[in-house]
């Protein structure tokens, strides 16, 4: 995640808010209650309300999310801009659960929360890319030590594991073959991973 996140109050302007994102590059903003607590956000979308509805309104038989961003061409504040509750992560969640929330929630950013629901950073769509970007060798280092040797029955001496591109692939002899499926999770919830095979004897 990133630390250092623009936020904004939720009395900031329309303008104000307008102004943060251009002058940062982001395409969204926490807002936040005095104490630090996320209780919502601001997106390109939730601005670009306004300039949508400037000359007309939708009609009535228009579905529900038309009619709140009609209420929103209207927002003069953060406050009444923002989508709440904000969709967050924790900041002990694992990358995995951060991907699974934006993807279900299609959102580009996700606030990351303390134990209190203060902010504490934000992530981003190339945040979770980044994890793809790790070193063979270091991946298969955390198999062979995280997964393989804290398995039982899999941590033989005889099993191999080769990293190519984020590919792992276990060889050798494994004594209990109903590990296979068992190990083959543990292995995809190590962060860079793209693939795993086996090629056992």
């Amino acid at each position: 995640m990133t630390r250092t996140v623009i936020a904004v109050g939720r009395q900031a302007t329309f303008k104000d808010v307008t102004q943060n994102m251009r002058e940062w590059h982001v395409s969204a903003v926490p807002v936040l209650e005095a104490d630090g607590r996320v209780i919502g956000v601001v997106s390109e979308a939730d601005l670009l309300a306004k300039e949508e509805y400037r000359d007309g309104v939708p009609a009535f038989a228009e579905p529900r999310e038309r009619m709140e961003q009609l209420r929103k061409s209207g927002a003069l504040t953060a406050g009444d801009l923002m989508t709440a509750p904000a969709v967050s992560v924790h900041e002990d969640a694992p990358l995995t659960e951060a991907a699974r929330i934006m993807a279900r929630k299609r959102v580009k950013r996700l606030p990351v929360v303390d134990g209190e629901g203060r902010l504490a950073g934000i992530v981003s769509r190339v945040d979770l890319l980044k994890v793809f970007l790790r070193a063979d060798e270091d991946i298969a280092e955390e198999v062979r030590h995280d997964v393989l040797d804290m398995l039982p029955g899999a941590n033989s001496p005889l099993l191999r594991v080769q990293v190519e591109k984020g590919v792992v692939t276990v060889m050798g002899e494994l004594a209990d073959s109903s590990l296979v499926p068992v190990a083959a999770r543990l292995i995809r919830s190590v962060e860079g991973v793209v693939d795993v095979r086996f090629d056992l004897d």
